[in-house]
């Protein structure tokens, strides 16, 4: 890939539905090496292949799938409106996120079905771009409603011990990209799941950390049983602003109504004898002044 002195670089290299720019000249030298790609990838130690089909379909022949008749809406719920938009937006405001299940390949109902969103890839237009204190950055390019799909967090899926080694291999200067997602499925059981997008990733890699962000994370499972890492928008963002999510998969549309006590609080958590978090500047009124760093990964 040449990117010295482009202007226009999509960086997706035509892998998405819509170019992702990269605001301005580009010196190769400053740039990071990676491959690009929309898609989840299998990487050393996942036990499934994410783009292995594992899910049944429904049998629904019309055009959109109804809740009273489609199979998937009345297993799994219904998680989006006719336009695509998410339902559940109370979860993310509460810290969690409840799983979504899209129909699949082997659904029967059309490729334009309401459930059937973060599978067809990125839609909006956004642009990578140098920020002031944060390194790479990425921004939208236009408006984008309250709990519209913005783009997957994708990368290679891997283990927890492979997550485990790499994070302990890493420098102080390097970028810890690697996200875990925990879902609890009731009397004990939970499922991990470990994606690292630092050598193959998609345009997700580049969003920041912020302790008030404009996205949040659901774990959505399309054709495998591995789920995808879709961002969704929090509350309208405006057009050229930064989409942040937490790193630690917190949401909140308001900053605390006592900011000091939770981030000093903060600030005592993120120190151990063995380690130093990176600081945080994404400058909101809440800031825990510390990048979150799964310590459970470590063992420390």
């Amino acid at each position: 890939m040449n990117l010295q002195h482009s202007s226009a670089l999509d960086l997706s290299n035509d892998l998405e539905n819509v170019p992702v720019l990269i605001e301005g000249k580009v010196d190769k030298v400053e740039y990071p090496e990676f491959q690009y790609s929309p898609d989840n990838v299998w990487g050393p130690g996942c036990a499934i292949d994410p783009s292995e089909l594992t899910l049944p379909g429904c049998s629904c022949l019309s055009h959109s799938c109804l809740a009273e008749s489609c199979s998937c809406l009345q297993t799994y719920g219904q998680a989006y409106d006719s336009t695509g938009t998410l339902l559940d937006l109370s979860s993310a405001n509460a810290g969690y996120c409840t799983p979504v299940f899209e129909c699949n390949a082997l659904c029967a109902c059309s490729e334009a079905c309401p459930n059937r969103v973060v599978q067809r890839g990125l839609r909006l237009r956004l642009e990578v771009y140098r920020t002031k204190e944060r390194g790479w950055g990425a921004r939208t390019l236009e408006p984008v409603p309250r709990g519209t799909f913005v783009c997957e967090y994708a990368g290679e899926v891997i283990s927890f011990e492979e997550a485990r080694r790499r994070q302990l291999a890493q420098g102080s200067q390097e970028n810890n990209y690697i996200i875990a997602v925990r879902e609890h499925a009731g009397r004990g059981s939970v499922t991990e799941t470990f994606v690292d997008p630092a050598a193959v990733g998609n345009v997700g890699r580049f969003l920041n950390h912020s302790c008030l962000p404009n996205l949040f994370m659901v774990p959505v499972r399309v054709h495998s049983a591995v789920p995808r890492l879709a961002l969704f928008a929090g509350r309208d963002v405006d057009s050229q602003e930064e989409l942040t999510f937490d790193y630690a998969g917190g949401y909140s549309n308001r900053p605390p109504a006592e900011p000091s006590t939770q981030r000093d609080a903060a600030i005592q958590a993120s120190r151990t004898d063995a380690l130093q978090r990176k600081a945080c500047h994404c400058g909101a009124q809440n800031c825990a002044r510390f990048l979150p760093l799964d310590l459970s990964v470590l063992n420390v």
